[in-house]
């Protein structure tokens, strides 16, 4: 049980990553940089005001809707290493009961971004906005499915459905780093559960490699665009997890410098400078 859901730990951070494009938008930067500062109503007004002036653009969707979800883990204490590292409560998901009307919004928003992403594929098939919309889209039902609806199967799904989509963004477009958190998740997602239900998996051609995983997620960590910042949390998520706190307090300092009003990230931070303190005591 303990392995069987320590997938849906790393599965969240699919959602979570809510980077500023360098290049993009101001509207869609400055809705970022509110997010990570958890200011997410002034962050959702922003998008939402694109949203109105390019209603076609399935990113702005897909942002809309991480937004709730991302609002909604860090009022419950999600997106923190006492969640991520305690197996308990990775398997039993969140403790209280999602909010309704924040729930239809998100799943309004996912809707919203698949169908338009669909439509742009269908008249260009490698259009990579609508490939990226696709796989965070994806990547953000599978955090639902495993840490709101508690539904595992549904998630390791809808993850091979984002690693599908992932591919297929660095076809048509190579230098596409944020591709590398959905293959990095997946990839070490899979390669921490146990042998048998590994051997299973790769009956039915689904494979994953914890190292590989790790490797994958650093190039989205120091290449990345949208995702950057969300792949250095989950590689220090993951680090905590294999003990290696050098790699952990690199990503987990670097967070904090750049988004200074995040009390999440400057709290991280000190929990994990203080635990060195201790080890380095004994």
């Amino acid at each position: 049980m303990r392995h069987r859901l320590r997938a849906s730990a790393v599965a969240v951070v699919l959602a979570a990553g809510l980077p500023a494009r360098a290049g993009g938008p101001p509207a869609i930067e400055s809705g970022f940089q509110l997010l990570y500062e958890t200011r997410f109503e002034e962050a959702r007004s922003r998008f939402l005001n694109w949203e109105k002036e390019n209603p076609r653009d399935p990113l702005v969707h897909a942002w809309e809707a991480a937004s709730y979800l991302f609002e909604e883990f860090y009022q419950q204490g999600v997106l923190s290493s006492q969640f991520f590292l305690d197996d308990a409560r990775l398997v039993g998901g969140v403790g209280d009961k999602s909010n309704g009307a924040s729930r239809a919004a998100f799943l309004t928003a996912c809707e919203a971004a698949e169908r338009l992403a669909k439509e742009h594929l269908a008249t260009n098939p490698k259009d990579a906005d609508a490939l990226l919309a696709l796989t965070v889209t994806a990547g953000m039902r599978a955090d639902y499915a495993s840490l709101i609806d508690k539904r595992p199967f549904e998630s390791l799904k809808r993850i091979r459905e984002s690693e599908g989509y992932a591919r297929s963004l660095l076809a048509v477009k190579p230098d596409a780093a944020d591709a590398y958190l959905a293959l990095g998740a997946g990839n070490y997602i899979i390669g921490s559960l146990p042998a048998h239900k590994r051997f299973f998996l790769q009956l039915g051609g689904i494979q994953g490699d914890r190292e590989v995983g790790m490797k994958q997620l650093e190039i989205a960590a120091t290449q990345g665009d949208y995702l950057r910042p969300f792949a250095k949390i989950l590689l220090a998520l993951a680090a905590l997890r294999a003990r290696q706190l050098g790699l952990a307090r690199v990503q987990l300092e670097e967070l904090a410098a750049e988004f200074p009003q995040n009390p999440l990230f400057a709290r991280e931070l000190a929990m994990q400078r203080n635990s060195t303190l201790r080890e380095a005591a004994r």
